[in-house]
């Protein structure tokens, strides 16, 4: 599975301890920055990411900034893309199984790299629930996207 990364300066570390692990685990990941702790927008990384997911050459997209709202809203705004912002291990399976969420944001200031890992690792193990009515929610959101964006 091909993953793109993106973080802002205030993450860097936290993305290149996931991305390391990534790659320990077989992932290919796709790493668009930040490389350098210099003040940058995350709104760059981010959404350079998402548009892997959009055009279909990576499978998911993994972001990371201070507080991780900045990167989930800019990967929402790209159509194709369902990105959650996620802070606990229950969270990341219930992401996966009820949304299909494609884009996982995590938050460099709430979540420490043990728990990231952990986040990381369950989201990415987790499959889509198939459920009906999660089935019909998800084309709901893609109907919304398709009239509107």
């Amino acid at each position: 599975m091909r993953i793109s990364m993106g973080c802002d300066h205030s993450a860097l570390d936290l993305k290149n301890e996931i991305k390391s692990h990534l790659i320990e685990l077989g992932y290919e990941v796709q790493d668009y920055g930040t490389f350098t702790k210099d003040s940058c927008d995350y709104v760059d990384f981010g959404l350079k990411a998402a548009q892997d997911v959009q055009a279909g050459t990576a499978e998911r997209a993994i972001l990371v900034c201070y507080t991780g709202i900045g990167m989930s809203i800019i990967a929402n705004k790209v159509r194709g893309v369902r990105c959650a912002l996620v802070g606990c291990k229950e969270a990341a399976v219930l992401t996966r199984e009820h949304n299909d969420t494609n884009c996982l944001a995590l938050s460099a200031k709430f979540t420490n790299t043990s728990d990231a890992l952990e986040i990381v690792r369950l989201w990415l193990e987790t499959p889509f629930s198939n459920g009906e009515r999660h089935k019909r929610r998800v084309e709901k959101i893609k109907a919304y996207e398709e009239a509107n964006l």
